[in-house]
This record gives C-alpha cells, sequence and structure tokens, in this order.
C-alpha cells in the first residue's frame, strides 16, 4: 500500500513516497517558485519517477504545523483535494512529532522558526516502540522564554530550523542541517493507519499555535 505524504510548513518542504511504513524517496520541494505554483508539478514528478498514479495511493499524509500559514494552507488543502477525488483517508501529523523522530533521544526540544524572533516550541519524549509525544503544551515565545519550558535539561536535543538558528542559545547537541520531514510524515501516518485512524479528509486542520496575522487583524480592528 503506497503513502503519498507532503510538508510545506517548513521552508524547505518536501513530499515522500512510501510503501507501508518504509520510504521510498523523499524530494525536496523547488524553494525558487511559490509553494502554490511548484506543488502540482512536484508531486507529479516524484510519482512519475515510481511509474506511479495517484489512483495507486492508499493513504495520504500532511504535515499540520506548525509553520508558514499560507503554506499550512495550501498543504492541507492541496492533500485534502487528492484524498477526496481519490475516496482515499487522509492523516494529518505534526510538523513537531515529524522532526523529533530524527533527533535519535528520548527527550527532545523541537524548536520551529515562527519569525519576528520567536520560536515554536515542544518538548516530546520519544519512546522505542511508540511515536513521540509532547510533554506539556506547545509555545510561540523567544527563546530565552522557551529555554526553562521547553528542555533546558543537558540530555535534551534539539531539533528545528529554530534549533539552528538560535543554537548560540542552546548548550545542547543540535541536529543539523534540519531535516527534510515529509518521509516521517509518510511513516507516522502509516503507524497511525494500521492502529485505526482513517479520518474523512475533511478533519484535517492546522496546528497554528499562533493565529494568523489577518485574525489578529480583525480582532484589533473590532470586525
Amino acid at each position: 500500500m503506497l503513502v503519498l505524504a507532503l510538508d510545506t510548513t517548513t521552508p524547505a518542504g518536501s513530499v515522500a513516497l512510501a510503501n507501508r511504513g518504509t520510504v521510498l524517496e523523499v524530494m525536496a520541494i523547488d524553494p525558487s517558485q511559490p509553494v502554490a505554483t511548484r506543488l502540482p508539478g512536484d508531486l507529479a514528478a516524484l510519482l512519475d519517477r515510481h511509474h506511479v498514479r495517484v489512483d495507486d495511493i492508499a493513504l495520504f499524509a500532511v504535515a499540520t504545523g506548525p509553520g508558514s500559514f499560507t503554506g499550512l494552507r495550501i498543504g492541507i488543502a492541496s492533500m485534502q483535494g487528492l484524498a477526496v477525488a481519490t475516496g482515499q483517508p487522509l492523516v494529518g501529523v505534526s510538523s513537531f512529532q515529524a522532526l523529533a523522530t530524527f533527533a535519535n533521544a528520548s527527550r527532545v526540544g523541537v524548536w520551529i522558526d515562527a519569525w519576528r524572533g520567536e520560536v515554536y516550541g515542544a518538548l516530546l519524549a520519544c519512546e522505542e516502540g511508540a511515536p513521540p509525544h509532547e510533554i506539556g503544551s506547545a509555545l510561540v515565545a523567544p527563546p530565552e522564554a522557551l529555554l526553562g519550558e521547553v528542555g533546558a535539561a543537558e540530555a535534551t536535543v534539539f531539533v528545528g530550523d529554530g534549533a539552528v538558528k538560535y543554537r548560540d542559545r542552546l548548550r545542547q547537541r543540535v541536529v543539523e542541517p534540519t531535516p527534510l520531514i515529509a518521509g516521517a510524515v509518510a511513516r507516522l501516518a502509516w503507524d497511525r493507519f494500521e492502529a485505526g485512524e482513517a479520518p474523512p479528509p475533511h478533519a484535517i486542520r492546522p496546528l497554528y499555535v499562533r493565529r494568523p496575522d489577518a485574525e489578529l487583524a480583525r480582532e484589533r480592528s473590532g470586525g
């Protein structure tokens, strides 16, 4: 059973094709074009290389954030469209979980660049035989404010573009370079699908952590 996965939450977005839990290929999305323009071609190119049609896909998977609001909306909407068109399930996977799988540690701090001098931060526990799970709630704040909340312990390993950007604030190991996560999204989604999770495409929701600027502007204006 084939899994097609997409990540548009990070600047280095990616697509991946997997056979059940085995990743066949992870491909970086062309960063020279806007995500809405480059996405259909990159998905088609990946499938063509493996002589796969969209109708051959049994499960779709998408990174649900946090990250770029525009990227989140486009990525989720694109995979929802493919899942609806083919009648197949779509599983959403948080970018925190996907990134944590690359740390090879039992305690992982994930920092994703949130711009404005802030990071989206979460602390995750990674236990053998189980998917990473968050310890406490995800936060968005300046790096210094998160050190006490998200992984001040020496044993914590950090991963994510926010951790790389602000590595001078950290004394712990940082995974570099920031990995492409679509393959991890595919693996985690497959595990959940095998466990019985097969939500309808419209059930997928983005994980924002911080509300979009447009929403905040409407609130301030009383709209």
